[in-house]
């Protein structure tokens, strides 16, 4: 074999590999990849399939039920315009409460339930998930400022650095 043709040889192994390293690492990503969805995005665009994703919005008042296992909950999650049934078995957030934001992972089963993996609830009445209050917003749910408590903020003379 020629020096040419040997180092044509190991070129295209090269690429090769390079090549199937690429694709390895696009299908990982690719598989960790989670796209987030409101009940009216659910509605208007269907679920991703068998993938895994991430629903979020309101706990809709009288919706919660615990089943007589007492480790399975059901409940609805709503965007003021549409709401999505999900059932979750395990340990609730502490927070987890009916009119309260709630993002849940987990998969759409083919009888239009969602079953939730995880359950994540929002921590206090300032804190609303970015994905959830944009989904609230754009169904015209969400008022911005509202249920924000208002802080002072000191000044420079009260924090010492005015001058004298």
């Amino acid at each position: 074999m020629t020096r040419k043709r040997r180092r044509l040889l190991v070129l295209v192994v090269a690429l090769g590999l390079l090549g199937s390293a690429t694709a390895l690492m696009l299908a990982a990503f690719q598989d960790s990849l989670v796209f987030f969805y409101s009940p009216s995005d659910l509605q208007a665009k269907g679920a991703p399939g068998d993938r895994s994703f991430r629903l979020g919005g309101l706990v809709e008042a009288s919706s919660v039920t615990r089943s007589a296992d007492g480790r399975t909950i059901a409940f609805r999650v709503t965007d003021g315009a549409h709401a999505v049934p999900v059932t979750f078995r395990g340990i609730l957030p502490d927070l987890f409460r009916e009119g309260q934001g709630v993002v849940t992972e987990g998969r759409m089963r083919p009888d239009g339930t969602f079953e939730a993996r995880d359950v994540l609830a929002k921590h206090d009445e300032t804190y609303m998930p970015r994905e959830v209050a944009d989904a609230l917003k754009k169904a015209g749910r969400w008022k911005e400022g509202e249920g924000l408590r208002p802080t002072a903020v000191p000044g420079p003379a009260a924090a010492g650095g005015g001058r004298s």
